[in-house]
């Protein structure tokens, strides 16, 4: 697992593990990342399913009631396949520019 922190923001990319193991670890080392919005970046990851995004939902929710963006980035799935609590984009642009806009409505109180 590759941590890349930049400011508040923390990615989050793996490489070599199965999407459940790479779940547990995010989990382990939560109390670090708590208080950062998180990118999860899966390109490296030959294979992506709906099952595998779906791994990540709880976390997601945590991670969005305490007033903090959990984006993950995947060309392999569209967002209309997965559940409408995860948020999911295609590039890593698009993951920062949603991440900007969330602390922007944040900012406002929306």
């Amino acid at each position: 697992m590759i941590f890349n922190k930049q400011g508040s923001l923390t990615i989050i990319t793996q490489e070599k593990t199965t999407i459940v193991e790479f779940v547990k670890g995010i989990e382990n080392k939560y109390d670090t990342l708590k208080n950062d919005n998180i990118i999860i970046n899966l390109f490296s990851l030959a294979g992506v399913s709906v099952d595998d995004i779906n791994e990540f939902l709880r976390i997601s929710n945590t991670h969005k009631a305490s007033k903090h963006s959990f984006v993950i980035v995947t060309n392999k799935i569209s967002y209309e396949e997965i559940l409408e609590e995860i948020t999911i984009v295609p590039t890593l642009q698009e993951a920062y520019d949603l991440v900007e806009m969330e602390e922007i409505e944040r900012d406002l109180g929306l």
